[in-house]
């Protein structure tokens, strides 16, 4: 059962973990042992019995240019908050407003679970790490953390003089405060079991983050904002379908009760919204081909690539502000240049 409360800067959601056991990839992890919990309703924000430890997952809504474009996710834990994804260092100060509505600082947050290094997911983390937080990452994206002036230059070459205004800084993390992550990985953090599942796809160096029943999906089960559609964020350097769709297999097999995207929130229709993403991911790839095959380059395809999703967009009952909130979640020209590449390293 899932029971959630708005409020302010923070949706509170209690997530009462199933009584089988998690299967993470052919790895079985006990549940907790039921023990006796309540919340009592206070200021009307929520009231939940269980025999069973239930799980809080708090949604920071970071503001990215609109509502409910990139969260962050807090778990509280007995070693303190867990945060999940820290959104860009241009919404940090979004992010420290959302910890203080629940009580915290970032000096609060000790270990911080990264699903890959791309800005709107982990812009954020140097900060976190220099207010003495772990840093939770996969192998590969790693060094891009500790040294990331070649990522933070090779970004700037395509925002130019927008790179301050859309991402923020970003600063090296220390090698000490960067934990590296394997493939099944499993975290204990207090009370509560991490799984890491290596998913690339969007990214080569994605990781799916499991809980319970739930997963923290990243970018790897796509962006869905409030009653949209599901859509495939496709930016390069490696997007790769045919591992991406071998990580939604991958998904499917652990039987979540829950998906939590980053962009944006819970999902709990979850076969529909996984065969869905597959749909339109092929659909996207297979646009992008034949404007190829017409000799059309990423100048040229982008507009028409923007009217044709837009209309997808439309077609689902979207209007102008849903839509510009998919544009700022996932940019148009960035899956366009993205599902060009995957096509030219296959020619």
């Amino acid at each position: 059962m899932i029971v959630s409360q708005r409020s302010g800067l923070v949706e509170r959601r209690v997530f009462e973990p199933s009584d089988l056991a998690v299967r993470p990839s052919g790895r079985t992890i006990s549940q907790a042992k039921p023990v006796s919990f309540s919340f009592s309703l206070q200021n009307g924000i929520f009231a939940v019995q269980s025999q069973q430890l239930p799980i809080m997952i708090h949604i920071i809504d970071l503001h990215f240019y609109h509502e409910h474009t990139i969260a962050s996710f807090v778990i509280p834990s007995s070693e303190g908050p867990i945060l999940v994804e820290t959104g860009p260092h241009s919404t940090y100060p979004q992010l420290v407003k959302g910890l203080d509505a629940l009580g915290y600082q970032p000096s609060d947050i000790r270990h911080v679970l990264l699903s890959h290094i791309h800005f709107d997911h982990a812009g954020a983390a140097w900060a976190l790490a220099e207010a003495g937080a772990t840093v939770y990452v996969h192998p590969v994206g790693a060094p891009h953390l500790a040294s990331p002036e070649r990522l933070y230059n090779s970004a700037k070459r395509i925002y130019g003089d927008k790179m301050e205004e859309l991402w923020g800084n970003m600063e090296p993390i220390a090698d000490e405060r960067l934990k590296v992550v394997a493939h099944n990985e499993v975290l204990e953090i207090g009370e509560h079991r991490f799984v890491a599942h290596h998913t690339p796809g969007h990214a080569s160096h994605h990781i799916a983050w499991q809980l319970s029943d739930i997963v923290f999906t990243g970018d790897v089960a796509g962006c869905k904002i409030e009653s949209g559609p599901v859509v495939p964020p496709c930016p390069p350097p490696d997007i790769d379908i045919e591992a991406w769709k071998e990580s939604i297999s991958l998904l499917k097999s652990l039987s979540p009760k829950a998906l939590y995207l980053t962009h944006y929130g819970p999902i709990e229709a979850i076969d529909q919204h996984l065969g869905e993403l597959e749909q339109i991911l092929d659909g996207w790839a297979d646009w992008i081909k034949r404007q190829m095959t017409k000799g059309l380059d990423a100048q040229a395809m982008t507009p028409l690539f923007q009217a044709y999703t837009d209309q997808q967009l439309r077609d689902a009952g979207l209007g102008d502000e849903a839509i510009a909130q998919y544009e700022a979640a996932n940019p148009a020209w960035m899956s366009v240049a993205g599902l060009m590449r995957y096509w030219k390293k296959r020619a």
